[in-house]
């Protein structure tokens, strides 16, 4: 009962009915309450998403797999102390951790969460040494900042690793196998003769009943195959009557024989069978006249049969070569032929035809038949020792056989090992480059995989993320556009794409890419931040902030979604909720440099200088080639009236994208602070062709025409601004501007 029920539990887990594995495993751990059962009721409620349910049924427990799913469910319920508790116990350090690499992998992302970086470090790494294929771990590596160069991870090592791994799972695959064989050899033994007597009538029959071509019921060729090579029994048992045996041939058992074609014709013999070394036994229906000429070309050139001078010195003979009467009245004798399976069925084969007994000569007759069956029982002893023989020989080749294939196949799935490491070497590299923001090289190392890997949805969506990151929006949009092609149900890397389409102010694009996620999985994060940025767009942030708390809701180890929470709280200037907000984000992730970069505006907009420049200067550190970071970082120094490392800073950020328009902007307007004025306006006349239709450039070179006093130009670089249509705020700004016009700088910041 407590076998089927298992069973039961199992099927439905494997086909995701996971309502009725809860049901089944319920019985089940209520008629046996042992632990392993409560194991699996815990995996049904964890499958289904229950954790809670989860968790109090293997409160307690002890198993190494119950602390693994007690610790997994914790970890879900956010409860990272009893988790680590039941990973790691304090006072027993004898204990491993359960599970391997995956245990391992859990208990880092405990210790990740707990601000515990290095420790977490070290189970990621134990999780990639137990398991190289581990990819989640050197993931997370790679956001810690801490993973090494993907050749001395995923290296020749490695590839040895994933080999042992596979030859011993397929060494424990075969051992299992062969215990089952060697129990149903077991029980054949275990017979008591007169069944394995039976049993061999029976599967003569059927073996002789197979390719007559005669009609009936034929059958397969496999089956056919492992019945007659596996049981041993069907040549060590008492042979049948010989009524019985008389219109078939001697089968060919043992392939070191060298048979006569003309009695091993297999013209109507399947090739594949005619090529095994053993082959079943044909039945004919032959008149006595054929049947003297077959038992005549077999034996014919024979020496003397050992079957047949064992009855002769067991029935009390005198000559040492005894002679066997054939149907015809020839004599006939054979020698040993390597094979005392064939002596035994040429024996069979091979009867006395005689008249029926008198009545005085029945006691004879019953001396010579009870001299007939001694020399059976002695042919049997030396059938078994030649067939000792026969077997050794034959475990010989075969075992040469089995060497050169093991050594092929340990060569193939080096092979295979070695390729896959070299297609993680090349993925592992172009992940580790982009968590470090070293997104040009990352690009490389993802044109080097082959066709057929790139032009997937996982490996699309870090070539968006990457160009991303280089500020290449178009290249972005037309990566992530690809990579839902490929998988249009895919949500890996949809918030960053909704950010994208956000940035280039595609409203249509990005309102049909919320919708198609919403109907996908409204369960999702990645949904809520595509529902957020779509009612960002459109100005409405109250909307927009809803939408990201519920991502936030939903999994509240998205650090992304606490940074978009962060932006909106800012943007409608709750400044005390978007710093918590990006704190938040930065408990999850604590290299997350868009929450350091946002954590450094708020401060800069509430005139807190040095704590934006050290928020800028973190985040400038995680990704030092972001051109926007270092501008405002130069920004930060400008007014905390450091000019010179300001004008450094805006250089990199310049040489970082020259297509940025922000750092040369604020490079010319820190010049113009410092009072050079022809250098501020070499800048800005170079930043028109970059940006041709952004209004405060000519705001800006207004204002330095008008401190050179030159008014004319002054007045229409100010003109050229209004046309542009800036916002509100910059309008009141420009056109105060214009009526001060001619009053000199000092009396108008005393006005």
């Amino acid at each position: 009962m407590e076998a089927i029920l298992v069973d039961s539990v199992q099927n439905s887990l494997r086909h995701f009915m996971h309502h009725n594995a809860i049901f089944v495993c319920e019985r089940l751990c209520a008629e046996f309450p042992t632990e392993e059962n409560l194991q699996l009721l815990a995996t049904s409620y964890l499958r289904n998403n229950q954790a809670y349910a989860a968790y109090h049924i293997l409160k307690g427990t002890h198993m190494a797999q119950s602390r693994y799913l007690f610790a997994l469910s914790c970890f879900q319920m956010d409860l990272l102390k009893e988790a680590e508790a039941a990973l790691s116990p304090a006072n027993d350090s004898n204990l491993e951790i359960p599970n391997g690499a995956a245990g391992h992998y859990l208990l880092g992302l405990i210790y990740r969460y707990t601000d515990r970086g290095k420790i977490a470090v070290h189970h990621f790494n134990q999780a990639l040494s137990i398991d190289p294929l581990f990819w989640s771990a050197y993931e997370e590596l790679c956001v810690l900042g801490c993973a090494e160069e993907a050749a001395s991870i995923f290296g020749e090592v490695a590839a040895q690793t994933v080999q042992k791994q596979h030859i011993l799972s397929s060494q424990t695959f075969v051992t299992s196998s062969e215990d089952i064989n060697q129990v149903s050899f077991r029980s054949l033994e275990d017979r008591s003769p007169g069944q394995l007597k039976s049993a061999n009538n029976s599967s003569v029959k059927d073996a002789t009943g197979n390719y007559q071509g005669t009609g009936g019921p034929s059958v397969p060729i496999n089956q056919s195959l492992n019945c007659a090579s596996s049981s041993m029994s069907f040549y060590n048992t008492p042979s049948p009557m010989a009524s019985q045996m008389s219109g078939i041939a001697p089968p060919p058992v043992c392939r070191n024989v060298q048979q006569n074609p003309a009695s091993t014709s297999s013209e109507n013999f399947p090739r594949s069978v005619v090529n095994t070394t053993l082959q079943a036994p044909r039945r004919k229906v032959l008149d006595e006249g054929k049947m003297r000429k077959i038992s005549g070309r077999l034996f014919s050139d024979s020496g003397p049969r050992r079957s047949t001078r064992l009855a002769g010195e067991v029935g009390g003979g005198t000559n040492s070569t005894a002679t066997t009467s054939t149907g015809n009245g020839t004599n006939h004798s054979t020698k040993h032929l390597g094979s005392s399976r064939l002596s035994s069925g040429g024996l069979r084969s091979v009867t006395v035809r005689k008249p029926q007994a008198s009545a005085g000569e029945s006691f004879d007759e019953g001396g010579r038949y009870e001299a007939f069956d001694d020399s059976r029982r002695s042919s049997r002893a030396s059938i078994s020792a030649s067939s000792f023989c026969d077997t050794s020989s034959a475990e010989q080749d075969g075992g040469t056989m089995s060497i050169s294939q093991n050594a092929c196949d340990d060569t193939r799935v080096h092979r295979g090992a070695v390729d896959i490491m070299s297609l993680w070497r090349l993925l592992g590299e172009g992940y580790r480059l982009s968590s470090m923001y070293k997104c040009k090289d990352a690009l490389e190392f993802y044109q080097k995989l082959p066709l057929k890997h790139y032009n997937t949805s996982w490996v699309l969506s870090q070539v968006g993320r990457a160009n991303f990151g280089l500020m290449d929006y178009f290249e972005a949009d037309r990566a992530f556009s690809l990579a839902r092609r490929q998988c249009p149900y895919s949500l890996d890397g949809m918030d960053v794409y909704s950010s994208v389409l956000y940035l280039l102010k595609e409203d249509m694009k990005l309102s049909y890419l919320a919708k198609e996620l919403l109907s996908t999985d409204r369960l999702a994060p990645q949904t809520w931040c595509a529902m957020g940025n779509c009612y960002s767009l459109q100005k409405d942030h109250d909307t927009a902030l809803k939408n990201f708390q519920r991502a936030v809701q939903l999994n509240s180890r998205f650090a992304y979604a606490h940074t978009l929470c962060g932006h909106e709280h800012v943007a409608l200037e709750d400044f005390d909720n978007g710093i918590r907000s990006f704190q938040n984000a930065l408990s999850v992730d604590s290299r997350h440099h868009n929450a350091w970069y946002g954590l450094g505006m708020v401060y800069l907009r509430q005139e807190k200088f040095e704590f934006a420049e050290h928020q800028f200067r973190v985040a400038s550190q995680i990704n030092p080639r972001s051109s926007v970071i270092m501008s405002y970082l130069g920004t930060a120094l400008h007014y905390l009236k450091r000019n010179e490392e300001a004008l450094l800073m805006m250089e990199k950020a310049i040489l970082a994208d020259k297509k940025n328009p922000l750092p040369m902007y604020q490079k010319a307007n820190i010049l113009f602070s410092m009072d050079k004025y022809d250098a501020a306006l070499e800048v800005l006349e170079e930043l028109k062709e970059y940006a041709p239709r952004e209004c405060s450039i000519y705001a800006l070179m207004g204002k330095i025409y008008k401190r050179k006093n030159v008014y004319d130009k002054a007045m229409l670089h100010f003109g050229l601004a209004l046309d542009l249509k800036p916002s509100a705020a910059d309008v009141a700004t420009i056109k105060a501007a214009i009526e001060k016009l001619h009053v000199p700088d000092d009396l108008d910041d005393f006005l």
